[in-house]
């Protein structure tokens, strides 16, 4: 856990300005974490929670020396083929950052709504279809 904070701790708090206080939840002890590594070291992250609405996907994060070599796609892969996903008639979302939305429909995501602000960050509810 404490690798995953720490890649999430420089990905947002530090590169996106998202306050800690908004960053660490009371979720963090409920989800399903992932933890990416590349070449050997701790490289990305992402978690899965249950939601009343069915189970998000959130926190995806990159670190920007890996981004580019196929570790964001394998943490949505991970996340797709947890056996906690593989139910049937499960909805599953997540809040995608607007500059991601084209990374996360090669997954079978599509947006749905209005644009909404997060962090002062722009976001689209997407789910999978």
């Amino acid at each position: 856990m404490e690798k995953a904070f720490e890649i999430r701790r420089v990905v947002f708090v530090l590169e996106q300005n998202v306050d800690p206080a908004e960053e660490y939840d009371e979720f963090e002890k409920d989800c399903v974490h992932f933890l990416a590594i590349y070449n050997g070291q701790p490289s990305g992250t992402c978690r899965i929670r249950k939601t009343e609405n069915g189970y998000k996907l959130e926190r995806f994060a990159v670190l920007k020396q890996h981004r580019g070599k196929g570790v964001g796609a394998a943490l949505v892969h991970a996340c797709l083929e947890h056996p906690i996903l593989q139910k049937k008639d499960l909805y599953i979302y997540m809040h995608a950052q607007e500059h991601a939305i084209d990374f996360y429909k090669k997954f079978g995501f599509v947006t749905t709504g209005d644009r909404f602000w997060e962090c002062d960050i722009s976001h689209f509810t997407m789910y999978l279809q």
